[in-house]
């Protein structure tokens, strides 16, 4: 199954404000396409020019300024791409309906069509499921799912503009596997493709037979050792065990 795991980063919080001047838009886009809950390697990264301020404290997060913004290019020229990559796939994020509202304000600004709000798939409401009552951010699913092991640098992400839309997706990809069961559930996929071969493909299972040795392999234990074993089965009574198995 092809699915898209995606973040945004923004200017704000507020896709929606009543002051039109005020509203909020996208600045990075990253999507990571993974088959069976695998990456595929295939990605689509864009910094974009959101035709307006960023607020300090945003950059704070992400690093991005406006300055560097204004080298990209603005959604309504990246936006075919974006929708070519995506195609009609299932959209995964970590509070889905944040990048949601996000996307959609955007694509309205094009004049586009919105994507079902059944193709977004919330990692964050899976996780608080999985584990209520416990921190469910992505760097504490991160944590938890110790990413480290796989070579992502969590340290980094808590310093300033330690965060971005390419490494977050690419983590969270890592987290809805987990939450999915893990590499146990990619074996499963894995076994279910194989399942689903032809038995002609697969052919019949054979077993080489080995030929007896040509003579056994003599005892291990010396005299004495077959000696007290013996003594030890005789302490054990006429009920034992051993003796009823023929040991």
């Amino acid at each position: 199954m092809r699915e898209i795991v995606f973040d945004t980063e923004t200017t704000g919080v507020f896709a929606q404000h009543a002051e039109l001047q005020l509203r909020d838009r996208i600045v990075e886009i990253g999507c990571v396409e993974i088959v069976n809950l695998e990456r595929t390697g295939r990605e689509f990264h864009v910094y974009i020019n959101p035709e307006r301020s960023v607020p300090d404290e945003v950059v704070r997060v992400h690093g991005l300024t406006r300055d560097f913004l204004l080298q990209h290019a603005r959604f309504a020229e990246v936006v075919e791409s974006f929708l070519d990559f995506v195609g009609d796939a299932p959209l995964v994020a970590h509070n889905a309906s944040f990048d949601q509202g996000f996307i959609n304000a955007e694509l309205e600004r094009c004049g586009l069509p919105l994507p079902a709000a059944e193709r977004f798939v919330d990692t964050l409401a899976i996780a608080r499921k999985r584990f209520p009552g416990a921190s469910c951010s992505l760097d504490a699913l991160a944590k938890r799912f110790q990413l480290d092991r796989y070579g992502f640098d969590l340290a980094s992400r808590k310093g300033a503009g330690g965060h971005g839309a390419l490494v977050d997706a690419r983590i969270l990809a890592e987290v809805y596997l987990q939450l999915q069961g893990g590499r146990e559930q990619k074996l499963a996929f894995d076994m279910d493709d194989i399942a689903g071969a032809s038995s002609a493909e697969q052919g019949p299972i054979r077993f080489n037979a080995r030929a007896p040795r040509p003579a056994p392999l003599p005892s291990r234990l010396t005299a004495e050792e077959e000696e007290a074993h013996a003594a030890f089965i005789a302490t054990l009574g006429d009920e034992a065990l051993w003796l009823k198995t023929g040991g």
